[in-house]
């Protein structure tokens, strides 16, 4: 790998040993732990690994990863937003009520959510980038307001008679190409382009920079608080993206649960897929990997017919196992 670099005047901040190598151990033990576990789901449900299972699983997978991508950003950059739930349900309600009030076509509804998503996440970055409070404090207390602007939207009942308009992102013919689903490709390409940004862009290794140690980055030059904002920003906007996700559901009515425990999910999906919980260390290819483990286990323990309570308990074991890892590594790291 090229000792690339942040340099500014005398000041350099390499990025030679933060960078993610192009394929991390992490994400091939991940490929292995799903293919054997798809194995296993093939074996005791047959339909499990039928196109009419693997399809819906993979629209399911989609939202997830898309918010990851801005999640593993966010904690690459040190920080965290456990808001992304609830900036989904309230980018899905003001969006589910402009379908059916005013009859908003599919392109300025996608754009009302992404900009919903947007304003919310910003709010965010604001708040962490120049409010120097820990961003779980920060975003903890926006979850709490931003769940109470969605209810009030909701207005204490349930959005009903939505339009189909977004389905191209649900399931069926309608929302795949190929037999592969369409929401589940965009996941694809907007963390193919993450991947990018990340390692080939002096903005994406500047994230690596800001989360190995912000002090440093900030006298190398990098404009450290514009870029947390960005970030946060980003996550936002991907929120609002997976509520439209999540309108192709397949259902008329949205109801006040949506987007609920959201956040878990895709902070499980960026841990469990490599992404230093600390900062500075993280791949975005990990969290698709580690966002399709998350949704087989919820899948698999469903098409089992085990109590839905199993699924969090094996999702908890891998964060453990993810985390106790990282902490090994950073251990190993600093001591050599």
């Amino acid at each position: 790998m090229s000792d690339t670099a942040v340099r500014t005047g005398s000041q350099r901040v390499s990025t030679r040993k933060i960078l993610p190598p192009y394929i991390t151990g992490q994400e091939l033990v991940l490929v292995g732990v799903i293919a054997v576990l798809w194995v296993v789901l093939g074996f005791n449900t047959p339909a499990f690994l039928s196109a009419g299972s693997i399809g819906p699983l993979l629209v399911q997978v989609a939202p997830i990863a898309v918010i990851g991508v801005g999640m593993t950003f966010v904690i690459i950059t040190a920080g965290i937003d456990v808001s992304v739930g609830s900036i989904v349900m309230v980018a899905a309600v003001i969006t589910a009520r402009s379908l059916v009030d005013f009859g908003l076509p599919f392109w300025p509804a996608l754009l009302l959510s992404l900009v919903v998503g947007a304003a919310l996440g910003a709010l965010n970055g604001v708040l962490v980038a120049y409010g120097r409070v820990h961003a779980i404090i920060i975003t903890f207390g926006t979850m709490n307001l931003f769940r109470f602007i969605g209810l009030q939207v909701f207005g204490s009942s349930t959005v009903n008679n939505m339009p189909p308009t977004f389905s191209v992102f649900g399931r069926g013919e309608a929302g795949s190409t190929l037999g592969v689903p369409h929401a589940f490709a965009i996941a694809v390409l907007i963390t193919a382009v993450a991947w990018w940004y990340l390692r080939y862009t002096k903005g994406g290794r500047s994230l690596y920079a800001i989360g190995g140690n912000a002090n440093a980055a900030r006298l190398a030059g990098i404009k450290v608080q514009p870029r947390i904002l960005a970030v946060y920003a980003l996550t936002g906007l991907l929120a609002g993206l997976a509520a439209c996700m999540t309108l192709a559901a397949g259902t008329s009515t949205l109801d006040q649960s949506v987007g609920s425990g959201r956040e878990l999910q895709v902070i499980a999906a960026v841990v469990i897929g490599g992404t230093s919980i600390v900062g500075g260390r993280g791949s975005v290819v990990g969290t698709l990997l580690g966002a399709l483990l998350v949704q087989s286990v919820t899948s698999g323990v469903v098409q089992l017919g085990w109590p839905t309570q199993l699924a969090f308990f094996f999702v908890g074991l891998f964060i453990v196992i993810a985390v106790g890892t990282d902490l090994i590594r950073e251990r190993a790291r600093r001591r050599s």
